[in-house]
């Protein structure tokens, strides 16, 4: 692991200790420093089946202990500030699943070259989808950036090892009658690391999930 990518863990776990009563860390399988840095910060960590990030997500599921689950990744893309936001509506009893919209706070990724075209596309385009079938008005269904309900979580039978796991969740929820809505927040370069989707490699796993949870 680069010094960048272990200082980039280190403060993106500090960032997250006072907006939660437990913090844990999802571990691939990993062959760098990752667990070290966490549990020398006193977060528990856990190792998934090293599937995919479908399957960190259903192991911290299956692990978490608060009654509000938020998904937050390792980069630093994301705003720690934003966790209140996203948990608050569930605390309140408003809503089931929270995303946090990047049309609605901006994003520095989503652009600049044909990759980030087609993904920004993409994402416009499956969120359009899912608002016709469900009559909802979302804007960002695949930002990894959410809060949800442990209930909700535990309930929708979540199977996806990939990245396709943040539209199952949102289909799934709104499937089962759970309430999905969604608040502005920022998405930042990252500060480590590389996007694991490759778009034209993945694109035909997003639209057969399309197809098996729409319809």
């Amino acid at each position: 692991m680069a010094r960048n990518e272990e200082a980039t863990i280190a403060g993106v776990i500090r960032s997250v200790l006072p907006f939660a009563q437990e913090t844990i860390v999802v571990d691939g399988n990993s062959t760098d420093n990752t667990r070290d840095i966490a549990q020398s910060l006193g977060v528990k960590v856990f190792q998934d089946n090293g599937r995919g990030k479908g399957d960190g997500v259903r192991k911290a599921i299956e692990v978490a202990e608060g009654d509000v689950i938020v998904f937050f990744d390792a980069d630093g893309s994301h705003d720690a500030g934003d966790i209140t936001a996203l948990a608050s509506p569930i605390l309140a009893g408003e809503a089931d699943l929270v995303v946090a919209s990047r049309w609605k706070g901006g994003s520095d990724e989503l652009g600049g070259d044909w990759s980030m075209f087609v993904r920004s596309t993409g994402s416009a385009f499956i969120a359009m989808l899912i608002n016709s079938r469900w009559g909802v008005h979302l804007t960002d269904c695949e930002n990894g950036f959410r809060a949800i309900s442990r209930k909700a979580a535990r309930s929708i039978g979540l199977v996806e090892d990939g990245f396709t796991i943040e539209q199952e969740m949102v289909m799934k929820c709104l499937k089962h009658g759970f309430r999905v809505s969604e608040v502005p927040s920022h998405e930042y370069v990252r500060q480590a690391g590389e996007s694991q989707i490759k778009v034209w490699k993945v694109l035909h796993t997003f639209a057969w999930n399309l197809v098996k949870n729409l319809f």
